[in-house]
C-alpha cells in the first residue's frame, strides 16, 4: 500500500523526477567536465608551447608539408572511423549508430599541434569539441546509456569542450543545443549542456590555471535609429563573410579530393604551398591562430585585407587535410573585417571589431544565440545590443549553408519564398530524407 502511494505521488508531482534527472546529470556532468576542461587545459598549455616555439623558430615552416604528410597518414591508417571530425559528433547526435572511437582525441590533438608547430592556419575549436564528445561518449558504455541519453551525452561533450577552450560557458552550452539543426534548439540537454560546460570552463581556469585572452571595448554609443542602421549594413557584410568562409573551406576540400586521389599527399601539397607563401610574404601574421592580430583589431587600424588573406589561409589550410578548427580563424576574420568597416562606418573602431568578432562567427556556423552570449561574456554587457543585431543580421544574410555539413535545415531563415500553405520550407519536402543534409557547396 505505502509502495502505491509512492508511485501515484511520484507520478503527480512533477518536481520529484525533474529532482532525480538533475541529480543523475549533475553527477555525469561531473564526469564530463572534468575530463574535458582537463583535456582542454592540456590542449591550450601545448598550443600555446608550439606557437611559441614556431615563431622563435621560423625555419620549421619549411617543415611544413612533413608535418602534413604526418598527419594525413595518422588519420589513413589509424583514424578512418574519426576523420569526419565535428561532422561525424553531429551525425551521432542526430542518427545514432556507433560510440565515437577514443582514438579521435589523440588523433586531433596530435593533427592540430603539428599544424600548428609547422605554420597551418587554423584554430581550436574543433579539437576541444572532438575531445570532449569522444570522452564523453566512453560514458555511454560505462552507464549503459539508450540513444536518448546518448544524445544528451554527446551534446555535453560538445559544450564541455568549447566553454572551457574559450573560457564563455554560456556560449559553449547554447553553441551545442543550437549547432544541430538550423533554427532548432535542443532544449530537453538544457540543464546537462550547462552543468557540463560551467563545470569545465571552472576545471580548465580554476584548477588547471589556464586563463584567456581579453578583449576590451572601451567606448559604446548609444543605440539610436542611425546606429541600428548602421549596425544592420555591419552584420550583413558579416554575414556574407561568414558565408563566403564556409564557402572557401567547401571548395578546398572539394578540389584536394578532386585533384589528389590519395588523401595523405592533400596536407603534404598543401602545406608546401602555404610554406612557400609565408616565405614570400615575409610575414606569419596570417598563419596559427592569429590572437596577436585580433587583440590589435581592436586597438589599431589595420589593413584592409586582412580578413580575407585569413579566409584564403585558414580554407586552404584545413581543405587541404591539416586539423584545428575553424572559430579562432572566424575570429581573426570579423574583428580585422570590423576594423576596415570603421573607415566609413561611423561607429568605435573596437565595438566594430567587437561585433565583427562574433558577427562572423554566427553567420558561418548558424548559431546567432551562441555568438550573443559569447560577445556579452567576452566584452561584457553594454555592446550587448550591437552584438546581437550584429550576429542575427549576419545570421540570417549568411545564407542556408555552414562551414559543418552535417547540420540540418529545420526551419528556414526567412519565408519569405517557397511557403506553400503557410507551411515551412521543411514541411513541404526540402528534407523528405529523414537524414538529408546540407548539401556541401
Amino acid at each position: 500500500m505505502l509502495m502505491k502511494k509512492l508511485r501515484y505521488y511520484f507520478r503527480t508531482i512533477e518536481q520529484l523526477p525533474a529532482l532525480l534527472f538533475t541529480l543523475k546529470w549533475l553527477l555525469i556532468a561531473c564526469l564530463v567536465g572534468v575530463a574535458a576542461g582537463s583535456a582542454s587545459a592540456f590542449f591550450l598549455i601545448s598550443l600555446h608551447w608550439v606557437t611559441n616555439y614556431r615563431e622563435e623558430n621560423l625555419w620549421i615552416i619549411s617543415m611544413l608539408p612533413l608535418g602534413g604528410l604526418m598527419i594525413g597518414l595518422s588519420y589513413h591508417y589509424l583514424g578512418q572511423n574519426v576523420v569526419k571530425g565535428n561532422n561525424q559528433i553531429i551525425d551521432e547526435i542526430l542518427i545514432p549508430q556507433n560510440i565515437i572511437s577514443m582514438r579521435m582525441t589523440p588523433l586531433v590533438l596530435f593533427g592540430t599541434l603539428v599544424t600548428h608547430l609547422f605554420g597551418g592556419s587554423a584554430g581550436r575549436e574543433g579539437t576541444a569539441v572532438q575531445m570532449g564528445s569522444s570522452i564523453a561518449d566512453q560514458f555511454t558504455k560505462l552507464f549503459g546509456f539508450r540513444s536518448r541519453d546518448r544524445k544528451i551525452l554527446l551534446i555535453m561533450g560538445i559544450s564541455a569542450g568549447f566553454a572551457s577552450v574559450f573560457g564563455t560557458p554560456l556560449a559553449g552550452a547554447v553553441f551545442a543545443m543550437e549547432v544541430l539543426v538550423l533554427g532548432r534548439i535542443r532544449y530537453d540537454a538544457i540543464l546537462p549542456s550547462f552543468l557540463a560546460a560551467l563545470l569545465a570552463d571552472y576545471v580548465c581556469q580554476v584548477l588547471w590555471g589556464v586563463g584567456h585572452t581579453h578583449y576590451q571595448i572601451p567606448l559604446v554609443p548609444a543605440m539610436t535609429p542611425q546606429n541600428l542602421l548602421w549596425a544592420v549594413l555591419a552584420g550583413v557584410l558579416f554575414g556574407l563573410a561568414g558565408m563566403l568562409f564556409a564557402k572557401a573551406i567547401h571548395f578546398w576540400g572539394s578540389f584536394f579530393k578532386r585533384t589528389i586521389a590519395w588523401a595523405p599527399l592533400r596536407p603534404f601539397a598543401g602545406g608546401a604551398v602555404i610554406a612557400l607563401s609565408v616565405y614570400l610574404l615575409g610575414t606569419t601574421k596570417y598563419i596559427g591562430l592569429g590572437v596577436p592580430t585580433i587583440v590589435d583589431a581592436f586597438q589599431e587600424v589595420l589593413p584592409l585585407y586582412d580578413f580575407a588573406v585569413k579566409i584564403l589561409y585558414t580554407s586552404f589550410t584545413l581543405g587541404a587535410g591539416f586539423k584545428g578548427g575553424e572559430v579562432t580563424p572566424l575570429f581573426f576574420t570579423g574583428a580585422t573585417l570590423g576594423n576596415a568597416l570603421s573607415s566609413f562606418i561611423p561607429l568605435p573602431l573596437a565595438l566594430l571589431a567587437g561585433m565583427g568578432f562574433v558577427g562572423v562567427f554566427s553567420g558561418a556556423t548558424n548559431t546567432p544565440l551562441a555568438c550573443t552570449f559569447m560577445g556579452i561574456e567576452l566584452f561584457g554587457i553594454e555592446p550587448g545590443l550591437f552584438v546581437a543585431v550584429a550576429c542575427v543580421t549576419a545570421y540570417l544574410f549568411s545564407g542556408h549553408s555552414g562551414i559543418y555539413g552535417s547540420q540540418l535545415l529545420g526551419t528556414p531563415k526567412h519565408l519569405l519564398f517557397g511557403l506553400e500553405k503557410g507551411k515551412t520550407l521543411f514541411e513541404i519536402g526540402q528534407l523528405r530524407k529523414k537524414s538529408r543534409r546540407f548539401k556541401k557547396e
